[in-house]
Order: structure tokens, then C-alpha cells, then sequence
């Protein structure tokens, strides 16, 4: 254990996790605010508590699950599909805002949060689960418990100064998109239905880590050139004058 944890890969992927969670965990922390709003302020607290508390629980067991899966043929490649649509859609910016009624009672809160995590986790439990693959196989799970532990907490209560500092530095966009696509372009390339083509006819894409630097730059490529669009078209309807009423 001792000679695992001083490996650079249990750190490195430790890290990835972190990351990857603060960056797409800042619209639970919205909707967990947003649900514990019409509480009395003595409820609020306990609310806020008992729902991420279950949340945290139920995230940590769907990412173990979604580990195990991506074990299997060809799940890695889905996986990694996704998690490069998951980084070019954390580049282009959304429209519209979305609602969430606040609880008017302590249970009905926490039902909300509850509810509002399990729908929103699925880029997040994709994205972890792919994060921990970069670690030690054996301390994969250590590596789960630990990186949600420590970031969940930061989330919930550092999740309006998270959001100001994205708001404010695109850059911390840009990368963590970045990110993902690398760890999507890495996980892709060992997935065990190709594993044995890639180290026979494409081993520098493991070897240099191509797979990795290629998925960053599609991610970013693509995420920014979408953003740019979808800038472009917003500023063309503001042109056109408001609505008819």
C-alpha cells in the first residue's frame, strides 16, 4: 500500500478526480441551493446536510458500478465517446436558465436534491470513473472514496466562488475541457477490444500518450469552435431587435 501511494500515477489520477468533479459538480451545488431556498433558515442547514449527504452515497456507489463496467469490451470506447461530448459541451455556453422550485418542507428538500443529483451525475460518474482508470488498478476504488470525499465537500460549500472564478477565467473552461478529453482519448485507446491492435500496430498512441493529446485538442478545437458559433449567433438575434409582443 505504502509503495502504491507513493506512486506518481495514484497522485496524478487522484488529482484528475478532484478536478474533473469541482468542474462539473458546480450546477448540483446550484440546485442544492436552489432546493433548501424556501426553508425556514433553522432547516435550511439540515437540508443542505442530509441531501448531499445522501447524494455523496449514491454518487459514490453508481461510479464503483461504472468502474466495474468499463472493465468490460468495448464500454471503454462508449465511455469515451461520451466523456468527449461531455468536455466539448462544458466549452460551449448554454442558453436559458433552468428552475428548480425550492422545497416547502424539509423532506420534500431533500427528495429534491436527491432527485436533481441522481439526473445530473451522469457526465460526472462517467468522467470519475474514466479519471480513476489512470491510477493503480488495485487502489481504484481508495482512489473513488478519496477524490469524491475531498471534493464533494469543496463543492457544496465553495461552489459560488468556484463558479465566479469559471465565470471570470474561461481559461479554467478551457482546461478542464481539456482534461477530459485527454482522459477520454486515453481510456478509449486501452479499451480490451483493441488493447491487443494498438500494442501491436499503434503503440505510440499509448506510448507517447496520442490518444490523450489527441482527444485535448478535439475537445478544445471543437468545444471552442461551437462556442464561438453559438457567441456568434447570439449577437446576431440581440441585432435583430427584441421580439414582437
Amino acid at each position: 500500500m505504502a509503495e502504491s501511494l507513493a506512486d506518481l500515477g495514484f497522485w496524478r489520477a487522484l488529482g484528475a478526480i478532484i478536478w474533473v468533479n469541482l468542474l462539473l459538480s458546480g450546477d448540483n451545488a446550484v440546485v442544492i441551493a436552489l432546493a433548501a431556498r424556501s426553508l425556514p433558515q433553522r432547516q435550511q442547514g439540515t437540508a443542505i446536510f442530509l441531501g448531499s449527504g445522501a447524494a455523496i452515497v449514491m454518487r459514490v456507489l453508481l461510479t464503483i458500478f461504472a468502474v466495474a463496467l468499463l472493465q468490460l469490451p468495448w464500454l471503454k470506447l462508449v465511455g469515451g465517446v461520451l466523456l468527449l461530448w461531455i468536455g466539448v459541451k462544458l466549452l460551449v455556453p448554454e442558453d436559458g436558465d433552468e428552475t428548480i422550485d425550492g422545497g416547502e418542507s424539509l423532506l420534500q428538500a431533500i427528495k429534491t436534491i436527491l432527485v436533481a443529483d441522481l439526473v445530473m451525475s451522469l457526465d460526472n460518474v462517467i468522467a470519475v470513473a474514466a479519471a480513476a482508470e489512470e491510477g493503480p488498478p488495485h487502489l481504484r476504488i481508495t482512489l473513488l472514496v478519496l477524490g469524491l470525499a475531498i471534493s464533494i465537500p469543496i463543492v457544496i460549500f465553495g461552489s459560488t466562488m468556484m463558479l465566479r472564478l469559471m465565470e471570470r477565467f474561461r481559461v479554467i473552461i478551457v482546461l478542464g475541457g481539456g482534461l477530459l478529453g485527454y482522459i477520454a482519448g486515453d481510456l478509449m485507446a486501452n479499451d480490451p477490444a483493441i488493447e491487443g491492435w494498438v500494442g501491436a500496430h499503434a503503440s505510440w498512441l499509448t506510448d507517447y500518450r496520442a490518444a490523450g493529446t489527441t482527444g485535448a485538442a478535439l475537445v478544445i478545437g471543437l468545444g471552442t469552435w461551437l462556442a464561438r458559433r453559438s457567441e456568434a449567433g447570439g449577437g446576431r438575434s440581440v441585432e435583430a431587435g427584441p421580439p414582437n409582443s
